[in-house]
C-alpha cells in the first residue's frame, strides 16, 4: 500500500523514481479505507531532505499512510524555503485538536545547547505532553529521543569526548521485543551526535526498557510501556550520502572531524560510501507501523487515549 502525501511535495518525484508506491491526496479520496494518520514533527534544518527520508521508510509497507507535516512555529527556518513551509506544513496549533495513530519527532542539530535554551523548547514540550493523549504511538529520533527522555523522565544528555560519527554494529538486548522482530544478531545504524544518554540513567528510570544497543555507540532503542513511546538514538533513516555531506561540510569549514566509522570502503573518502543499514531501517519502521500502530490503534481515532501497550 502507498504513503499518501500532499500534492506537489518534492518527495513525490523522488520516491516514484525509487519505485516506492506514492499516492497523492487527490487519488486517496477515492479509496474506501481509513489510512493511518502519521504526524511528522520535523525539527531538522533541511526539511525537504528529512521528508524524503521518512516518507521513503513509511511508504515501504503494506499499509496506507497519510502524512501530516508540522514544524515549530516558535523557530524561523533558514535552510528551507518559506514557500515550501507555507505550502506543506501546519503549525501545532492547527493540528492539536486532532488525534493521530503515530507521531515521529525528528532529531535536530541543537545538542550543544541545554534543552531549555533551544528556542522552540517550550513548544516542543507542549507537543510531547499532547502526544501522551492524542497519539497512539510516538517515535522519537536522535536529539528528539534525548529531548523526550529528558522531558518525560528527567534523563539528561551527557557530552561525549569525541563525536559519535559513523555506522556502528548493534545487538538486540531484549529478545522478546517485537520492534526488532526479524532482525539479525548484528545490525548496523548510522550515528552523528556529540552527546549520549547513559545506560545507568535509563535503567534507573521506572517504566523504561532498553531494547537494543551498541558496544561502541551505546544505547540505541528504549521503550516506555506505560506511555507507548519509543526512543531511537541513531539515524536509521539516513540516506547513503548523509554522513558524507556532514563530513565534507565540516572539512570545508575547517572543523575537527574524523572520517565516519565503517562508512567509506577502506576509510577512503574519495570512494562511494557503503550502505549497510538500509534493510534493517526498513524493517524497524515496518515493525513499528505494524505492531505498535496498525495492530493496536483503534479504528475510531477518538478512542486513542484508551489504546493499549504492545510490548510485553
Amino acid at each position: 500500500m502507498p504513503i499518501k502525501i500532499p500534492n506537489g511535495l518534492p518527495a513525490v518525484d523522488v520516491l516514484k523514481k525509487e519505485n516506492i508506491f506514492v499516492m497523492t491526496s487527490e487519488r486517496a479520496t477515492t479509496q474506501d479505507i481509513r489510512p493511518l494518520q502519521i504526524l511528522l514533527v520535523n525539527l531538522m534544518p533541511k526539511k525537504i531532505q528529512t521528508e524524503v527520508q521518512f516518507s521513503r521508510l513509511l511508504g515501504n509497507t503494506s499499509l496506507q499512510i497519510e502524512l501530516e507535516l508540522v514544524a515549530p512555529e516558535s523557530h524561523t527556518s533558514v535552510n528551507t524555503p518559506q514557500e515550501h513551509l507555507q505550502a506543506f506544513y501546519k503549525t501545532f496549533a492547527e493540528v492539536r485538536h486532532r488525534n493521530f495513530d503515530g507521531c515521529i519527532i525528528t532529531g535536530a542539530p541543537v545538542e550543544h545547547l541545554p534543552f531549555e535554551e533551544v528556542d522552540y523548547w517550550d513548544e516542543l514540550c507542549e507537543i510531547m505532553e499532547w502526544t501522551k493523549v492524542h497519539v497512539h504511538s510516538t517515535f522519537h529520533i536522535c536529539w528528539g529521543a534525548q529531548a523526550g527522555l529528558y522531558y518525560h523522565y528527567g534523563i539528561p544528555k551527557k557530552p561525549l569526548d569525541r563525536k559519535m560519527f559513523g555506522v556502528f554494529p548493534h545487538c538486540v538486548d531484549y529478545r522478546r521485543s517485537i520492534l526488532f522482530r526479524g532482525f539479525d544478531d548484528v545490525f548496523f545504524v548510522p550515528h552523528s551526535r556529540h552527546t549520549e544518554v547513559a545506560r545507568e540513567d535509563i535503567e534507573a528510570a521506572e517504566g523504561l526498557q532498553i531494547l537494543a544497543s551498541s558496544p561502541v555507540a551505546g544505547v540505541y532503542a528504549i521503550y516506555s510501556k506505560r506511555s507507548k513511546q519509543i526512543f531511537i538514538t541513531g539515524h536509521s533513516e539516513y540516506d547513503a550520502d548523509t554522513l558524507d555531506q556532514e563530513y565534507r561540510r565540516d572539512v570545508a569549514a575547517g572543523k575537527p572531524i574524523a572520517i565516519p566509522v565503517n562508512y567509506y570502503p577502506d576509510n577512503d573518502p574519495s570512494r562511494e560510501p557503503l550502505v549497510s543499514w538500509r534493510a534493517h531501517a526498513n524493517l524497524l519502521f515496518c515493525n513499528w507501523l505494524n505492531y505498535f500502530v496498525y495492530q493496536t490503534t483503534p479504528y475510531d481515532l477518538n478512542m486513542i487515549p484508551q489504546g493499549s501497550s504492545t510490548e510485553e
